[in-house]
């Protein structure tokens, strides 16, 4: 006889159809606390009330725990993931001068950051989604009907809320594509107006007239942007039609070169202004176009400056210069029958 037939003989194993007490008080598969208080006490009371009140729930807390666990690393990763993203975007372009520079810092730094909001929102939203999900179903829930009814819950919203659902996605490609942000002047079909909010579903602009305007991001179909990285100064200035040309650009080109110079001016020009030349003739007058190239939203302040500056030089020059018209001349009176 084998020693294993032996050892079988001298200790028979239990079998759970002939009544083992261990199965019955701690079940087929008896847990380590289950089985140690079987061992000392030999009660099947003790031993099912240490499975159904001590092992189950700490075991339950415990897988719990572990879940909890694993969704912190994960969302600590996915976090310094997005922060590297983020400050990858928050990078300067080094072929810029350098108040272009500092403008585009500024500008891409506000990109970055309300990207960094939007995706650690969804990423932490995504994670605990899924852990509490998991935890459930751990918990002994059937998560089939519940799964099955949010997704026809979900159709139903899909369906309902298509308007929604189409200005969430505009307003993320939005932030991706930095098309505007807060403090930009924007023209937005026949609104011209101010940023003063941007969120995942409206814009709201301030115009000239203090009307604030709330446009949904999935309706927006095109947008201009008079207020990213540079804007330009247009001046078109009439000179009277019989004035020597030459001797006007070269005025103009002086007075132009002089705002270039002026310190108080030093950080609102991007580059000198230039003397575009002759860009409309008339019956009456000539027009001639100056432009310079300027900080965000300071356009329309250089443009005063520079009309001003012309108006005094080519007046101080020959006083050859013509007032824009202000309408058409009006109609002659009729004379005495």
């Amino acid at each position: 006889m084998t020693p294993e037939v032996l050892a079988t003989a001298a200790f028979p194993l239990p079998h759970p159809a002939a009544g083992n007490p261990l199965t019955a008080a701690c079940l087929s598969n008896p847990g380590i606390a289950c089985r140690i208080v079987w061992d000392i006490t030999h009660s099947t009371m003790a031993a099912s009330l240490t499975r159904i009140y001590f092992a189950g729930p700490i075991h339950m807390a415990l897988r719990v725990g572990f879940v909890l666990l694993l969704a912190l690393i994960l969302r600590a990763g996915a976090l310094r993931m997005i922060s590297r993203i983020t400050a990858r975007a928050r990078e300067d372009a080094g072929d810029r001068p350098e108040k272009a520079r500092l403008l585009f810092r500024e500008r891409r730094q506000q990109r970055a950051n309300a990207l960094d909001s939007v995706l650690r929102n969804a990423a932490s939203l995504t994670i605990v989604s899924i852990a509490v999900v998991i935890i459930v179903g751990d918990m002994g829930l059937d998560l089939a009907p519940v799964l099955a009814s949010a997704g026809v819950l979900g159709v139903a919203i899909g369906f309902g809320a298509q308007n929604l659902v189409k200005d969430f996605l505009a307003g993320i490609f939005m932030l991706l594509e930095d098309q505007y942000g807060v403090g930009d002047v924007i023209d937005i079909g026949d609104i011209t107006g101010t940023v003063e909010g941007v969120s995942l579903r409206i814009t709201r602009l301030r115009d000239v007239n203090g009307v604030a305007w709330y446009i949904r991001n999935g309706t927006i179909k095109q947008t201009g942007n008079e207020s990213q990285s540079w804007a330009r100064a247009v001046v078109d200035f009439p000179v009277r039609y019989d004035r020597d040309l030459g001797t006007v650009r070269e005025v103009m080109q002086e007075a132009t070169s002089n705002l270039w110079q002026d310190s108080s001016w030093q950080d609102v020009l991007l580059e000198a202004p230039e003397v575009w030349g002759v860009q409309e003739l008339s019956s009456e007058s000539v027009v001639m176009r100056v432009t310079a190239r300027t900080a965000p939203l300071r356009q329309w302040d250089v443009a005063r400056e520079l009309r001003e500056r012309l108006k005094s030089a080519l007046d101080a020059a020959d006083g050859a210069v013509l007032a824009p018209p202000s309408g058409p001349a009006p109609p002659d009176e009729p004379g005495p029958a």
